[in-house]
């Protein structure tokens, strides 16, 4: 049981870490893109999702009104979304 709680809270810092990381990653690809800088590649904003930030990658688009007009974002990240629940809810029922 304690080992199973450890791995819950190990899992649960990860995603919070992940899902803030995500969130600025899209805020500072926005910044970028307003001052002609060298910007985050589509792909590591993409993979950060798939690592399991995608609900800050979601909201990243939202707030910074980034990426919203990209289907690859638009359908891709809420898909991920979609399919990283399915992943928890199977694991929670097994």
């Amino acid at each position: 049981m304690m080992q199973k709680l450890s791995l819950l809270h190990i899992a649960l810092v990860y995603l919070a870490a992940i899902n803030v990381v995500a969130f600025f990653m899209y805020g500072i690809d926005k910044w970028k893109a307003k001052k002609s800088k060298w910007r985050i590649s589509e792909a590591t904003l993409l993979l950060m999702a798939v690592f399991g930030g995608s609900i800050g990658a979601w909201l990243g688009m939202k707030v910074w009104h980034h990426k919203t007009l990209h289907k690859k974002f638009r359908y891709g990240v809420p898909a991920i979304i979609i399919v990283q629940i399915a992943i928890i809810v199977s694991c929670l029922y097994e």
